[in-house]
């Protein structure tokens, strides 16, 4: 099912935002995409609507616990995608061609980069 893509602002700087203020968090591109990273590890990747990762809608995909994907894919269809590549592996996508609620987006965010941060880094989180 296509969606019908509305105009927003682009997403990218407000997502760049949130993701490198987690700590010790930096963009790497790759697949020519931003990717955001904690020490050398994957947490989110960018996917810009006119690369055939967006397939013509902005996107972000989050690294997600193990069953996440399939409530979140479950619960709100119209929001969230099975991505392309890391789908398989639980990765959650989230449409940002619509005007997303920017509080999930960070919070699904802070999630994936918890999967993925040293615990050090972790605590650092959780003490904002």
């Amino acid at each position: 099912m296509t969606r019908p893509r509305t105009h927003v602002a682009d997403p990218l700087p407000r997502l760049r935002r949130i993701c490198l203020a987690l700590p010790e968090a930096h963009e790497v591109t790759a697949w020519r995409e931003p990717t955001f990273r904690v020490r050398n590890k994957l947490f989110a990747m960018y996917a810009h609507a006119s690369n055939h990762h967006g397939a013509g809608q902005n996107s972000v995909w989050i690294k997600a616990a193990p069953g996440n994907q399939a409530l979140m894919l479950k619960a709100s269809p119209e929001r969230f995608f099975s991505p392309p590549y890391v789908g398989p592996s639980g990765w959650v996508g989230m449409f940002l061609d619509r005007r997303p609620q920017w509080g999930m987006v960070a919070d699904l965010l802070a999630d994936g980069y918890r999967l993925t941060a040293p615990k050090r880094l972790v605590a650092r989180l959780d003490e904002v």
